[in-house]
């Protein structure tokens, strides 16, 4: 890697303006989603993190999907700010979508009944943890992202489009590429009212 990952963390920020120039090989881009699946922690390692990485013309259907099912939705005097936004990710080199296998969450609930409640918490929060290191292992490439949820506007469309079985749930969408802009300011919360010490 080019970066720690202390630095990849620091520098991941959502980055909304992205071009679709090849920066870095498609295949590194699917080593790092891999590495991250396999690598990242799950209660029970019951690993039901799934990802399907998207280039080229498959990418931009899923930014087509979204977009046709927000019109419908969408007040017509916001309809073009939603379009650039949403074509603004389709300008991107690729997208990761993120999923739960279902089956597996579900199969601990039955297990684990003492934890039942627990597990769809526990694969939320593993899912969160994939998607914050594939974004800082992207942004560590060089390459800026952001993580959308269009779920489950375009859940049916998407399985029936990448042939995802029906126990995959769609979480979230992250469309990334060429950072175009840098992002915004971020301010911060004062640290010491976040974080506790006690030596």
């Amino acid at each position: 890697m080019s970066k720690s990952f202390a630095s990849a963390m620091i520098g991941r920020r959502t980055i909304y303006a992205i071009g679709d120039e090849e920066i870095v090989h498609p295949q590194t881009i699917v080593e790092i989603v891999q590495t991250a699946v396999r690598h990242v922690p799950s209660a029970f390692n019951n690993q039901s993190q799934r990802a399907v990485v998207l280039f080229g013309e498959h990418h931009r259907k899923v930014w087509s999907m979204a977009l046709n099912a927000v019109k419908p939705l969408t007040p017509p005097e916001n309809l073009p700010a939603t379009s650039q936004k949403i074509a603004g990710f389709a300008a991107g080199y690729g997208t990761v979508l993120y999923f739960d296998e279902t089956s597996v969450t579900e199969g601990l609930m039955k297990a684990y009944p003492l934890y039942s409640r627990n597990f769809p918490i526990w694969a939320e929060q593993a899912n969160g943890m994939l998607q914050f290191a594939v974004w800082s292992l992207l942004e560590a490439e060089g390459l800026g992202a952001s993580l959308q949820h269009y779920s489950p506007l375009i859940d049916d469309e998407v399985r029936q489009a990448f042939d995802i079985p029906v126990s995959w749930r769609l979480i979230a969408q992250m469309p990334f590429g060429k950072p175009l802009a840098p992002a915004g300011e971020k301010e911060f919360t004062p640290i010491n009212e976040r974080v506790k010490v006690f030596y």
